[in-house]
């Protein structure tokens, strides 16, 4: 399972570079610790997904830690982007790894 979450995340990096929305520059150190759900007041969501989501999802891969469970993305993604083109090729690599992380 952590192959296909590692592959996954790997996808939604490419996602992101194909669309131009991958930056060089990591936003403050203030914004990066804000404590809003998704940093919606400091971040847009491809700034939260590559510094805050991307990183800590790798960060529990390499230290072999328990991976979270039944956590949902695509619906803030799906209403905040609704209207970029994009979406749907962020959305896809999101909503498998929320589907593979999914209890029952």
């Amino acid at each position: 399972m952590k192959t296909q979450v590692g592959a996954l995340l790997g996808e939604l990096q490419i996602a992101l570079r194909v669309h131009q929305l991958w930056e060089e520059t990591p936003p403050s150190p203030e914004k990066l610790a804000n404590t809003d759900p998704f940093c919606v007041n400091v971040l847009t969501p491809s700034q939260w997904l590559q510094w805050i989501f991307i990183p800590r999802m790798q960060a529990i891969l390499e230290a072999g830690a328990e991976l979270p469970r039944n956590f949902a993305i695509t619906p803030y993604l799906e209403e905040a982007l609704k209207d970029e083109p994009y979406l749907a090729a962020l959305h896809q690599p999101l909503l498998k790894l929320e589907t593979l992380l999914k209890t029952e």
